[in-house]
This record gives C-alpha cells, structure tokens and sequence, in this order.
C-alpha cells in the first residue's frame, strides 16, 4: 500500500526576546559577555550587532575583544607629530648608520 505524504506547516518564526543572563553593562565598555557565555549564544549575539549593538567580548572579567556591526569604525585620530619632530632632530653625522647596522646584522645571521 502506497502512502501519501503530507507537508508539515511549522507556525511562522517570530524571534522570542532575548536572555543573556550573562551579559553586564560596565561603564565605560558598554555591553559585555565572558567568553563562555559568548560561545554559547553566538547566533543571538550576532543578531544584536545586525542591530546595531556593539558587544564587548571579557575573559577573566577583562576585555578581549569587542564585536562591532559592519561599516561602524570609530574615525582614527591622525597623527601630525612627525614633521615636527624631525625638523627639531640634529642630523646624525657620525657613528655607524642605519644601513651600516643592518647589514652588520645580515651578515651576522648568515643571509
């Protein structure tokens, strides 16, 4: 006897609220969650960050590593310093230069 089969309709999937009983809020680092509890609950920490919430990741209660949403990077301060700092260097104009160390030390290794 043949039998028919017969497709299974699942309720639609809404996403239930969250728990992450490990997560603390410290000051000055925002959200944070040890890394067991990370390994743990990757896919809903993923989705927090889809979101737009940056989760920093502690080990021994110390920060690791932080997980940030794509395209969000705090703006790198532009260090300005060198020009200066070079025109007040004397000009070194004895001793051994740094092309005269750097082939001691290849010929010392053997290259």
């Amino acid at each position: 006897m043949k039998t028919k089969r017969v497709g299974i309709k699942y309720p639609e999937h809404k996403p239930s609220a969250l728990v992450l009983n490990d997560a603390v809020a410290l000051p000055g680092v925002g959200l944070s969650i040890p890394v067991r509890a990370a390994k743990a609950k990757l896919s809903a920490l993923l989705e927090l960050v889809a979101g737009g919430q940056e989760i920093t990741i502690t080990s021994d209660g110390k920060p690791k590593a932080v997980l940030s949403p794509v395209g969000k990077h705090k703006a790198r301060k532009v260090f300005t310093g060198t020009w200066e700092h070079l025109k007040k260097m004397p000009m070194q104009t004895e001793g051994p230069f740094a092309d005269e160390i750097i082939r001691a030390d290849r010929d010392g290794r053997g290259w």
